[in-house]
């Protein structure tokens, strides 16, 4: 198992302040969050003076005044997520249930509330789980013309 170290990431007069909680003596800054993981991982690798790929980095950001509603967004986007994979999951069993039942795909849609190209795709796609929602994160994919 990997050696995990926490940077916890303070907003601080423009800058990222990174500190390393299990590491007295590890700081670095940065302007932008997206670039704190490599300073962190940076940081740490001098300090134990070992290759910046043999350990993991878990970033921890703070923002003081804001924490409560970014935490509040980040719960929702995850609510949110986990219903449309459930949205998506029982319109393509309610698709094959319609299909069985003769109703065209285009009727489907209307029902559904869905376009047609959107019934086309989950019908291509042959599972409960529509091809957008896998956990591979692909959205499907368009077959190129054969020549």
């Amino acid at each position: 198992m990997t050696t995990r170290y926490t940077a916890v990431c303070r907003l601080s007069g423009g800058w990222w302040a990174i500190s390393v909680p299990g590491l007295k003596g590890v700081h670095t800054q940065v302007r932008r969050l997206s670039d704190a993981e490599a300073m962190a991982r940076d940081a740490i690798a001098l300090f134990l003076d070992v290759d910046p790929g043999s350990f993991g980095v878990l970033l921890q950001p703070e923002v003081p005044d804001a924490g409560d509603v970014v935490s509040a967004a980040l719960t929702a986007r995850k609510v949110a997520q986990e219903a449309d994979r459930e949205a998506a999951t029982a319109t393509a069993v309610a698709l094959r249930r319609l299909a069985d039942l003769g109703i065209t795909g285009r009727d489907a849609a209307r029902l559904l509330n869905i376009s047609p190209q959107r019934v086309s795709q989950l019908k291509k796609s042959g599972s409960d789980t529509p091809a957008r929602t896998r956990k591979s994160g692909r959205r499907g994919s368009r077959r190129s013309a054969e020549v």
